[in-house]
């Protein structure tokens, strides 16, 4: 435990880090100014802080609704992972997983250390103008601080997700709360068999909504069940930022 918590404080020291879609240091956080409705909703996160101007002046924001894809002839993903130390925490925007060693992935661009993971309902992406149910967000920076993410998809099903049904039944219910997942975690858990993947260019979809991030949604969606997105949204009924204009951005498919 002591591990963890000294690389998560190190992470959240580095400048692109600090603001890897949702403070990657899993700190309580003290009254979130910025939250999914009302006057500190999407709309008006550009203007409750200096800091968060990208959110109404960036050109290339995050989510997208991906309708149309160039054939990139994207290279396969090459996932390494590896089971981790993982400590789950609520910090009051979603539930997230901070892992300590579990390893990285392999992009066009180089290898990015996968850092945390969380949950939106309903998804932030859409495909064709598709929402689905339930996503997960894999956060990974590589050694100059940039950051990508992959995007996993979930549709509803009778059965329950086993890699989800760990994190649920330990997650904490109020805001601040960890727990250290015991066994450790492996990521490639929660991927589905067939990784074709859109990517583009875009943006952290929380304040400060930093950009130059790349993006990797999966085409193929995996499980969950209706009892395990209640459980879920029992704590968040609604946390996905509203999809953003591609503004001249291209994406491609694998």
């Amino acid at each position: 435990m002591k591990t963890l918590m000294i690389c998560i404080a190190l992470f959240s020291l580095a400048p692109a880090g600090a603001y890897a879609e949702e403070h990657a240091s899993g700190k309580e956080p003290h009254h979130p100014h910025w939250g999914y409705k009302g006057e500190a909703g999407p709309k008006h996160w550009g203007d409750l802080e200096h800091d968060f101007v990208a959110c109404k002046l960036g050109t290339q924001q995050s989510p997208v609704d991906i309708r149309k894809a160039q054939d990139g002839q994207l290279p396969a993903i090459g996932f390494n992972y590896t089971v981790s130390a993982a400590e789950i925490v609520n910090n009051g925007h979603s539930i997230q997983v901070n892992v300590v060693d579990a390893g990285s992935v392999k992009l066009m661009s180089g290898d990015f250390k996968l850092v945390q993971f969380h949950f939106h309902a309903p998804s932030e992406e859409r495909i064709h103008g598709k929402s689905f149910p339930f996503n997960a967000h894999f956060v990974h920076r590589n050694e100059e601080g940039k950051l990508a993410v992959i995007a996993v998809l979930f549709k509803q099903s009778k059965e329950d997700n086993p890699a989800l049904a760990r994190i649920f039944e330990a997650m904490p219910t109020e805001v601040g709360g960890k727990v250290e997942l015991k066994d450790g975690i492996n990521p490639v858990d929660f991927f589905p068999s067939r990784q074709d993947y859109y990517a583009y260019t875009g943006s952290l979809t929380t304040p400060p909504c930093s950009e130059d991030v790349q993006w990797q949604v999966l085409k193929t969606p995996v499980p969950i069940s209706r009892a395990q997105l209640k459980a879920f949204t029992k704590l968040y009924p609604m946390n996905a930022r509203p999809v953003q204009p591609l503004n001249g951005r291209v994406v491609k498919g694998s």
